[in-house]
């Protein structure tokens, strides 16, 4: 993948102080058309973009961050929607932001699925806000991808473009010998001859092939596929080109032919999937199962994770039960060891199960399963601090208050003590406080005072993961989430008063 200089120049910002937290903080954005559920959802039938959309990307790479908001601003007063700005969104940074490492400034695109959910979860009337971060936070990607050396996507080298049912052989091949040229000419050729259900069977299994970039690879995967469903699969090849690009990101050696740390779960996987006997089964539902599986989880090597996992799929166990102690798993490193490496243990887990979800395969959905099981001893380490907190015997505490005081009273005590606000978070599901009342309050807080995209990755990840747990389990996984969630007394993030600016 060729990398020509961008066109694009640079001003400094310049942003207005914060605005308040509570509903009326919020109200300027009454002056943007509201943003329907039917428009932010996907439907095949509507989302058909026009040939135009190149302008809009270019207005997005070309516009001085200062400016880009107004200009924004001014664009859906005269109907742009908000899907084809979502779609401009992806399209501009998967052009114009490195894919290399996964994660850091490409961020930029791995936010846009959160900013999304963010969006869908809003009150109509407040979806625009998280597009508008993420619009932001775009330009700051892309001014720091020009001082480390303006990497833009080039076009496909068509000559070498596959396009015939050959296509998909020559990308697995490229992929296996992580051979960047031919991965990103056959790519295209992919995109172009295969079903999408059939791509993404290959992605998933190469985002979860290798732990570099401590699951960001993983995260790519899901959270791109998932734009594609709302923006179209006509976007596809550039998007996809991206991240055929970062899958093989890798420091060294080729990793083909060498035996590093990253690559020795997905090794021993492959041959492990072939103890489990039988096809993967609804199972029997364990909360002992659960345990066991937790407790490996906490002291065990990558290896005895994953055998622990093929024994318990061939007792019988429910994969929903070896889930929940993943996701149990993930939020005790929160509690433990809280920091982006816990952080990205939580949102791994999310790309992961998602991909556990959405593939038809069931070789893949058992490795998936495995490799969720070894990522989560890496992303432990030899670390013991945070002494012996076990999230199946964190202990409750009841909150003073009662109803939405209790919350206020939660979100407030994130400031003063994390760990006495967990304990009042789960004091407060034990008392029938709605899990759903504490879920839009801990979004609505990322959207006044969140400033970076792990913000918004992760409350996407945590509240979209509490349904996706079985009930016995789902309250503590939450209130491990206050462990990087947003407190109420945190001051509100400055562009909320730039964007009531832009949109007067």
């Amino acid at each position: 993948m060729n990398h020509p200089p961008a066109r694009r120049s640079f001003l400094k910002t310049t942003m207005a102080a914060g605005a308040g937290i509570g509903l009326g903080g919020l109200s300027f954005l009454s002056r943007l058309p509201q943003v329907s559920i039917v428009e932010a959802c996907s439907d095949s039938r509507i989302v058909q973009f026009r040939p135009e959309i190149e302008p809009l990307v270019r207005l997005l790479e070309d516009t001085p961050r200062e400016r880009l908001l107004e200009e924004v601003a001014a664009r859906i007063k005269g109907g742009l929607s908000y899907r084809e700005l979502l779609s401009a969104l992806l399209l501009a940074g998967v052009r114009d932001i490195q894919p290399r490492p996964v994660g850091f400034k490409f961020h930029a695109v791995l936010v846009v699925n959160s900013a999304h959910l963010a969006s869908l979860a809003s009150p109509k009337s407040e979806r625009w806000l998280p597009i508008f971060w993420a619009l932001d936070y775009f330009k700051d990607s892309q001014a720091r991808d020009e001082s480390e050396g303006d990497w833009t996507m080039a076009p496909v080298r068509e000559s070498a473009a596959p396009l015939d049912s050959k296509a998909q052989q020559v990308f697995i091949r490229s992929m296996e010998s992580w051979d960047e040229s031919t991965a990103d000419a056959s790519v295209a050729g992919l995109v172009r001859t295969a079903k999408p259900e059939e791509i993404f069977e290959i992605f998933c299994r190469f985002g979860a092939r290798d732990f570099r970039d401590i699951g960001h690879k993983a995260i790519f995967v899901a959270n791109g596929w998932r734009t594609l469903q709302q923006i179209g699969w006509q976007h596809a090849e550039p998007v996809l080109r991206s991240l055929a690009y970062a899958l093989l990101y890798h420091d060294g050696t080729n990793p083909a032919e060498r035996d590093a740390v990253a690559d020795r779960p997905w090794r021993l996987n492959l041959k492990l999937v072939e103890r489990i006997r039988e096809k993967l089964q609804p199972g029997t539902p364990s909360d002992a199962a659960t345990g066991e599986m937790l407790a490996v989880l906490r002291q065990g090597t990558h290896e005895e994770s994953s055998h622990e996992v093929v024994k318990q799929l061939n007792q019988g166990v429910a994969p929903q039960s070896i889930w929940d102690a993943f996701f149990l798993g993930a939020g005790e490193l929160l509690i433990r060891k809280p920091g982006l490496t816990s952080l990205h243990a939580v949102t791994t887990t999310n790309a992961l199960h998602f991909a556990y979800q959405t593939s038809t395969q069931d070789e893949t959905r058992k490795l998936l399963l495995m490799q969720n099981a070894a990522f989560l001893t890496l992303f432990r380490g030899d670390s013991a601090r945070g002494g012996e907190i076990r999230i199946d015997q964190f202990e409750a505490v009841s909150p003073h208050q009662k109803g939405d005081r209790a919350v206020e009273e939660i979100f407030a005590e994130i400031n003063v003590d994390r760990v006495i606000a967990a304990r009042k978070m789960l004091g407060g599901l034990k008392q029938n406080l709605r899990p759903e009342s504490l879920i839009d309050t801990a979004r609505r807080l990322v959207s006044l005072k969140g400033n970076n995209p792990h913000d918004y990755k992760f409350s996407a990840a945590v509240l979209e993961d509490y349904y996706h747990i079985s009930p016995a389990w789902r309250d503590r996984f939450l209130a491990s989430s206050i462990f990087n969630l947003r407190g109420s007394a945190e001051p509100d993030n400055v562009l909320v008063n730039r964007i009531r600016a832009a949109i007067k």
